[in-house]
């Protein structure tokens, strides 16, 4: 295929890939935005593979058959509550395979103009710091999760300085590296270092910034990514990684406003208890315990009602349950609707997504901006499994580790009904005063099966 061809192939590819985040933005649209990013791949890889600058075609060929096999295989079992730690491992791949480029470029560099020597070492040691902070961040973000790494942030002594000193030493070891020439010991050392310093910058988030980190993550792989085309000359992948990158730090601001948050901030520590153990175990009054007949005649009586759930819908299953007890109170002209804070569940648009699963119709679910102020006029608020996106101490207790970050104000409806397995804080280890309140009714037992039982009862 000559380079002309391969050229448009390119264009095609990067407008189809820009079509793909368009459409990916509205749930009417995502599932045409994703067919777009498929034949996007597809052109790329195509126009890749059969250009006249490459080589090794039956080895490509191989190893894009094994992955696709393991792809096929991993995506027909994941589940939808596996998704955000599948995409942490995806970024991390991304990441190992930048580090992978850039050694593989250092190393085989002879094709590389002597005008562009000092560019190409400047693309390699950058690249492959991006690349190996993405891999160790990604990794911990996997852990944390799936729940093999605690949630809780890890508090080293001065981890600040830490963070510092990483990027000071990597910048001072760039200088060296570029003084001598491309010496492969300045660009080890600071392989280490960045690994390190991606591990170190994870494991210090808590876990209620975890959506953002995602996020972070998915730009840090897209940068990784326009490093290795810069490494490869490749324009496509410089695009890809770019587009990708760009999305990526546009979602963690979305995130981050949502959670009124500085993007340093999460950086600089996150949400979460510090390890004191004390306050998520603390008790701070009685709660009520309701039955799910009781709740069923709750909502027979009520007039409106609001659904927030959270990432205890998805554990459980739930979403197909509650979309049927969503119907049957519909047709009994009660007005239903869903109450989204943007990150509910562990991954940016995780509810939303179960939802639509479930057939829920997208004009009854509202994200929290929309439906904050209709809470006083509510009858009957139903919590289906979340904890820190509806604490009220972010509004109240200045004190609170997640104070300022907006919540669904669901403490203002006349009955709040929490489901959940037990008095347990959330993910980010913070006591939820919620549960005590007068209005409130705790709902225990799995979120699937009490809505059922709710279900069988209409």
């Amino acid at each position: 295929m000559s380079q002309g061809l391969v050229t448009a192939a390119y264009i095609v590819a990067a407008v189809l890939f820009i079509l793909s985040l368009a459409g990916l933005s509205r749930q009417e649209s995502a599932k045409n935005g994703n067919y777009f990013g498929i034949a996007g791949m597809a052109i790329a890889l195509i126009a890749t593979i059969f250009s006249d600058s490459a080589s090794g075609f039956a080895w490509i060929i191989i190893a894009m058959a094994i992955g696709a096999v393991i792809g096929i295989y991993k995506a027909q079992r994941v589940e939808m509550t596996q998704m955000p730690e599948l995409i942490a491992l995806l970024h991390s791949f991304v990441g190992m395979a930048a580090v992978l480029v850039g050694y593989n470029s250092y190393l085989d560099a002879h094709n590389v103009p002597a005008d562009m020597h000092t560019i190409h070492l400047v693309e390699v040691f950058i690249g492959v710091f991006i690349g190996a902070v993405t891999f160790t961040g990604s990794i911990v973000a996997f852990g944390k999760l799936n729940g093999k790494i605690p949630s809780k942030p890890l508090a080293l002594p001065n981890k600040h300085l830490l963070n510092l000193a990483a990027i000071v030493v990597s910048v001072l070891l760039l200088v060296w590296f570029m003084k001598v020439d491309g010496s492969i010991f300045p660009l080890l050392l600071m392989t280490l270092i960045a690994f390190a310093f991606g591990w170190h910058l994870v494991a210090a988030i808590g876990g209620a910034d975890m959506p953002v980190v995602v996020s972070m993550l998915n730009s840090y792989s897209g940068w990784a990514a326009a490093a290795a085309g810069f490494m490869l000359e490749n324009d496509l992948l410089i695009v890809t990684g770019a587009l990708v990158g760009s999305s990526g730090a546009i979602l963690s601001y979305i995130m981050c406003k949502a959670m009124n948050r500085s993007f340093i901030s999460v950086i600089a520590g996150g949400f979460g208890s510090d390890g004191s153990a004390s306050q998520a175990e603390e008790t701070e009054g009685e709660h009520r315990e309701i039955q799910p007949a009781e709740v069923a005649d709750l909502l027979k009586n009520a007039s409106s009602v609001i659904i927030t759930p959270g990432y205890g819908m998805a554990v459980a299953h739930a979403q197909n349950a509650v979309a049927e007890i969503t119907s049957i109170l519909r047709r009994d002209g009660i007005n239903v609707r869903f109450g989204i804070h943007p990150v509910a569940g562990r991954l940016p648009g995780h509810m939303n997504v179960l939802l639509a699963e479930a057939k829920v119709p997208y004009d009854i679910v509202l994200e929290m901006d929309e439906i904050n102020e209709d809470f006083a006029d509510t009858d009957v608020v139903l919590v289906i499994g979340a904890n820190d996106t509806v604490n009220p101490a972010a509004a109240t207790d200045p004190h609170s580790p997640i104070a300022g970050m907006p919540v669904l104000h669901v403490w203002e409806a006349k009955n709040v009904v929490v489901f959940k397995r037990s008095m347990s804080s959330g993910y980010a280890g913070v006591q939820n005063p919620l549960f005590f309140n007068d209005n409130t009714f705790m709902c225990f037992g799995d979120a699937k099966e009490t809505v059922e039982q709710i279900q069988k009862a209409l």
